[in-house]
């Protein structure tokens, strides 16, 4: 069996990416922020266009699964009309920044990331997953989350820092967005087939030394489900949100606006925890340790089933677990303690790697892996 393909690009909006159910649409929305009209706007034309869920995905971007081909125009319209895309392609393709989420109006994560929408037309051509984070509060919150250029905050001030490099450069608010240009042109430069993200460059090649001159700040923990300032955090399983009951939340809070995150978690601005089963709001559900992309028959390159055997597992394990449909592990590109990967209607398993490592056990079946996970083997 050949191994499937990675692509090397990210859907968008204006180039969806075709899916055995259809066109995959994403939607970037811009400060990771959907004021109420814009998101029950999104939730309507998910049912409308799509499947009727919203997934969120690993850089706090949005995606509507199923779309008709036929309605790919219509649907372009209406995020136009909800001033959820820019008019032109060029830059919507540009627009994958990461913004800590808990910004407030006119604080410099708000300032910073204007800046850099301003100035997208100014950045090289560069690889379609190549992005940006504006991570510049009190503590940085998305080390951990794909982005090849990050703008932090460190104890002697604001920093640019290429992922991967354990040092950045110390700016200001007035040079920072000219100094990522001039860091993107440096990435752009060096970039070859097998090198186009700037951590792997960073493996072969050093940044100029004047550019690793301050210390990087350390991270903070990941926030956690439950209330945070300005409103409350809450979960969605693999990032899977049921547009519906996500527009019954908005109207029954009255809420102002929601902010997405790259954590499989929305931030209801103001608003309180809801009840019922379509959101997580225990911060210890074992659900929240689990990724799992949507697996066939959703996906051409995947040959079993994941979500629901994922959620069959999720609770007789204390650790990470990523159950893939395939060797691709588009659900999750970080090592977990535990990866199933899907192939020939079986399972290969790792322990503490990717799903496109070299498996462990080979063709497992899935009523043998949970007998053997819960005990009962």
């Amino acid at each position: 069996m050949s191994a499937p393909m990675v692509k090397g690009w990210c859907p968008g909006a204006y180039r969806p990416m075709m899916a055995a159910d259809g066109l995959v649409v994403r939607i970037r929305p811009r400060l990771a922020r959907l004021t109420a009209a814009q998101a029950l706007g999104l939730c309507d034309l998910a049912q409308r266009y799509g499947h009727g869920y919203l997934d969120l995905t690993s850089r706090a971007n949005l995606q509507i699964r199923g779309v008709r081909t036929g309605d790919h125009t219509a649907l372009l319209n209406r995020l136009r009309d909800l001033d959820l895309l820019d008019a032109d392609p060029a830059l919507e393709g540009r627009r994958n920044i990461l913004v800590a989420p808990f910004w407030q109006e006119g604080d410099a994560v708000h300032r910073l990331t204007l800046a850099l929408l301003a100035r997208l037309a100014d950045l090289p051509d560069l690889p379609a997953k190549v992005g940006f984070a504006v991570d510049c509060g009190a503590h940085p919150l998305l080390t951990s989350d794909s982005a090849d250029f990050r703008i932090e905050r460190s104890a002697s001030g604001l920093i640019l820092r290429a992922d991967g490099a354990v040092a950045g450069r110390a700016i200001t608010e007035e040079n920072a967005i000219p100094a990522l240009i001039d860091m993107a042109h440096w990435l752009a430069e060096h970039i070859t087939p097998d090198r186009r993200r700037m951590a792997r460059i960073l493996a072969a090649i050093a940044l100029p030394p004047e550019w690793c001159d301050a210390s990087a700040p350390r991270a903070a923990s990941r926030p956690q489900i439950g209330k945070q300032n300005g409103g409350v955090l809450i979960g969605a399983a693999f990032g899977h949100v049921d547009a519906a009951a996500l527009a019954r939340v908005i109207r029954a809070q009255n809420l102002a606006a929601i902010r997405v995150t790259p954590w499989r978690k929305l931030l209801l601005e103001g608003g309180v925890l809801p009840e019922g089963p379509a959101f997580v709001t225990d911060p210890h559900d074992p659900l929240m340790r689990v990724d799992a992309c949507p697996g066939a028959p959703f996906c051409p390159a995947a040959s079993v089933e994941t979500r629901a055997f994922a959620r069959r597992l999720a609770p007789h394990g204390s650790g990470t677990l990523h159950v893939s449909g395939c060797a691709k592990g588009c659900a999750r590109q970080r090592p977990a303690d535990v990866t199933l990967i899907g192939r020939e209607g079986r399972f290969d398993m790792l322990r503490h790697g990717r799903a496109g490592d070299t498996p462990e056990r080979y063709a497992l079946n899935p009523d043998d892996i949970l007998a053997e996970v819960s005990g009962t083997k």
